[in-house]
Formats: structure tokens, sequence, C-alpha cells
């Protein structure tokens, strides 16, 4: 596999640089290969995603892995360790951040990385795949309708409140676009209570949108991560096998 840390430029950067920090991996042999957008969860930026990053992108895939909290400094593109511990100085300044994030310059981003993937010879301009993990589940499922011409499929894992009171809530958006969506929930997740999946289970099938919401029994808020206290390895071959499928049906 081929990979680099690379600076995306942003029309929203932070000061003089306006530049996202992005890990890429790509696939060795000569493209072009659909582009896939691997959006992180609210610990940031770390070897656990990048290795995630390199076992889709070893299935025939560019894939992206941003630093959407690049507008704080680069200092957050990596935290440590320390980072699920509640308390931490590290915990401390990734809530600091994670609190103030919305939906709208998350688009910004996806914009930003979508032209510039656009202008790499290993990318071939077409459809794209969108996934993200607890906080980026609302901004994949807002990628799909935000990019209707573009993202052509899209998926959450354990995405926190996908139904709320706000304007942006991602559950307004479910029947726009055309991109395939994929919702997996958990069964105990704080998060995503059983009653809000019930009430965005509705939402979907109201929507019409193509695609499956599925609740994976048994297993906690963040199963998919190896590193996770929580993780599940059946729960996790499924998630894998379901998010593999999606981009091959939709991107190739």
């Amino acid at each position: 596999m081929l990979e680099e840390t690379t600076d995306v430029p942003t029309g929203n950067g932070t000061g003089v640089a306006g530049v996202m920090e992005t890990f890429v991996s790509a696939p060795e042999r000569p493209g072009p290969y659909p582009l896939v957008l691997l959006l992180m969860d609210a610990p940031g930026i770390r070897e656990e995603l990048r290795d995630m990053a390199r076992r889709l992108a070893s299935t025939g895939y560019v894939v992206a892995l941003p630093n959407l909290y690049h507008r704080a400094g680069r200092n957050t593109i990596e935290f440590g360790p320390d980072v699920l511990t509640e308390g931490s100085p590290a915990h401390t300044a990734m809530r600091a951040i994670r609190t103030k994030m919305t939906i709208p310059p998350v688009m910004d981003d996806l914009t930003d990385l979508i032209a510039w993937a656009d202008d790499r010879a290993d990318t071939d301009g077409g459809a794209v795949g969108v996934h993200g993990y607890c906080m980026s589940g609302p901004y994949a499922l807002a990628a799909a309708a935000a990019f209707p011409d573009r993202v052509a499929a899209a998926a959450s894992f354990y995405g926190t409140w996908l139904v709320s009171d706000a304007v942006q809530s991602p559950h307004r958006t479910l029947g726009d676009g055309t991109a395939e969506l994929y919702i997996g929930c958990a069964e105990h997740d704080d998060l995503a209570p059983p009653d809000m999946v019930v009430e965005l289970r509705q939402h979907f099938e109201a929507a019409g949108s193509p695609g499956e919401l599925e609740v994976h029994r048994g297993v906690h808020h963040g199963f998919a991560f190896p590193s996770r206290w929580c993780y599940d390895r059946p729960a996790a071959d499924r998630h894998w096998e379901r998010l593999q499928a999606l981009y091959h049906r939709r991107l190739g």
C-alpha cells in the first residue's frame, strides 16, 4: 500500500496555514480508483483509524482520513492514549473542540477534500463514498444530502444523536440525494438510545431512502475499534462486510 500524510488546502483552515492534515492510503498499482472519505470519531486521528483506512484501501479505493479538528490547530492531529480517560488533559482538550463542531463547516471540509482528490492522478473523479464513526455518523449522512451528484454511498456506525431538535439534525435530510445509506447502531449506546433508534427508523422508512438501518445486538458503542474495551470481533467483522459490500455496489 501507498500512504502519506498531506496538507489539503482549505477555504476555512486555521490561521495562515489554511490546511487540513489528511492521512491517505491507496493501492500500489496504478488507478484510477474511487475516493472514500473515512471520518474520525471524537478521540481523533490515531493509528487505529489509519489501520482501518489501510484495510479499506487494500480493496481498491483511495481512502482519505482528514483531521476534522484542523481549525483548532496542528496539535489536534493526535491527542494520545489518554484521550478516552475522562478528566485527563487530552480528554479535556478534545472535548473543548468537539463540543463546538457543527455540520456546515464539516461539509466545507468535504468540499475541499473532494476538490483536492479530483486533482489526483490515482482517483477516478466519479462516485464518492463517505462513512463516519460516532460523532461523524451525522456528517456522513449529511454528506449524502449535501453532495447528491458525488456521494453515492454513505454509512454511519454508532452515529451520535442522529435525531434531535437541531435544524441540522441528520434525520431531516434522509430523503435527500440518491446515495445508498447504511446506518449501523449498537444495541447498548447512551449516545444513540433505543427510543432514538426507533424514531430514526421511522424517519428512515418514511423518507424512502435506499439502504438499511441495522441494530447490532449485544454490543456497545465503539464495537468496531480493536483497541476499545467494547471491541466485538464478530460485530466488527460484520461492519466491514456491510461497508465493503455497500462500496462495491455503489462505487465499483
